[in-house]
């Protein structure tokens, strides 16, 4: 049976401590009651005759050194047990401090001008490959051979046939909602026939090419994003470039061109479809035919509509493509570095989208188009 620990004063010096027996977890209760019993001051505790050492013991050895007016570093132990009391000390009386966040002004002025910064960057990264992937897009059509079918056409499949079923749901869900709105104030006027008007230029002129886009930011460039980056954390971007291949041309031109043919016919479905949507909320609500909406819609909408809206999808391709594939170049590596590239991704696609065609309504607004 293992000695219980003790603690008493020297014989020879009444200020000096001694420590015997065995300081381990086992006597927890024991090594308590020392603690509690501790007298106020010390001149020094000598623990050279302590049996057995281990964390816990070597912790309320500490507790009862600073208790009396001392430090562990005192305490002289056997030279076995030197660095766990060592460590000991280093955790229980030299505790980290915490630096307090600072929520002053300066702080906060510090805190904008690296958020500036960082977006700065960021745009003139974007600017810098806009016109890298647009070199490598020109040489690619002057050798047209280099231009590489097969991945188009994947890409094709993955960008545009498989997202059509969420484009048209969800585009018929917003046209409805939009007709019943509609419907819900132009009641009050007895003008719920304009509800035809307000589905159709809706959704030719913002809705469909708006909603589309945002579907493939968060469903395209997210997965453009991981597969690059996912590519570049297991270095097989480096790979090509060793084999004497361009990334561009490999990755980003394919994703590109089937992102810049599928978005304006995917933009084109979404029209159809919400104005399906208002053609079902004003049958089953307003009490027209499906002909007399669709002779309404031929008779007040113009082609024009259609065109403002299909002409912004190129330029949403592009942005999307190139974002997506931007971040994914910028991976550094880990798994952590995948999915906050992949999340950035999202956030400055959709973001910019939303701004572009904002801008886009404005200029078409002045333009009287």
């Amino acid at each position: 049976m293992s000695p219980p620990p003790s603690i008493e004063p020297s014989e020879r010096q009444p200020g000096i401590l001694v420590a015997r027996g065995d300081w381990t977890l086992a006597h927890a209760a024991t090594l308590l009651a020392l603690l509690e019993a501790a007298p106020e001051s010390a001149e020094d505790i000598d623990g050279r005759d302590i049996g057995r050492l281990d964390s816990a013991g070597a912790m309320m050895l500490s507790r009862y050194a600073v208790k009396v007016g001392l430090g562990l570093a005192t305490v002289e132990v056997q030279p076995a047990y030197q660095p766990l009391t060592g460590t000991v000390q280093a955790i229980c009386e030299n505790p980290r401090r915490v630096r307090r966040t600072d929520y002053g002004f300066r702080e906060m002025l510090a805190r904008m001008g690296f958020a500036v910064e960082d977006y700065t960057r960021e745009i003139l990264a974007l600017v810098g490959f806009l016109g890298l992937t647009l070199k490598t897009a020109l040489g690619v059509l002057l050798r047209p051979a280099r231009f590489r079918l097969t991945p188009t056409v994947h890409h094709m499949e993955q960008v545009g046939l498989d997202a059509v079923p969420l484009v048209l749901l969800l585009s018929f869900m917003v046209g409805a909602v939009i007709a019943f709105l509609g419907a819900t104030v132009l009641r009050d006027f007895g003008a719920e026939i304009f509800v035809v008007e307000l589905v159709g230029i809706a959704f030719l002129r913002e809705f469909a090419v708006l909603l589309t886009a945002i579907l493939l930011a968060g469903r395209t460039a997210s997965a453009f994003t991981a597969q690059i980056g996912a590519m570049q954390s297991g270095e097989e971007i480096d790979a090509i470039r060793t084999l004497g291949l361009d990334p561009i041309e490999l990755l980003v031109i394919p994703r590109l061109a089937a992102l810049l043919v599928m978005l304006p016919l995917l933009t084109f479905l979404a029209m159809i479809a919400g104005i399906a949507g208002g053609l079902a909320v004003s049958v089953a609500s307003l009490g027209m035919t499906p002909e007399m909406f669709i002779t309404r819609l031929h008779e007040t909408i113009e082609v024009r509509h259609f065109w403002v809206g299909v002409s912004k999808a190129p330029m949403f391709a592009m942005i999307i493509g190139l974002i997506g594939c931007l971040e994914g170049f910028q991976v550094q590596g880990t798994a952590q570095s995948v999915g906050e590239r992949t999340t950035s991704s999202v956030v400055q696609t959709i973001s910019l989208v939303i701004l572009l065609d904002a801008f886009a309504a404005l200029f078409f607004m002045e333009m009287d188009w």
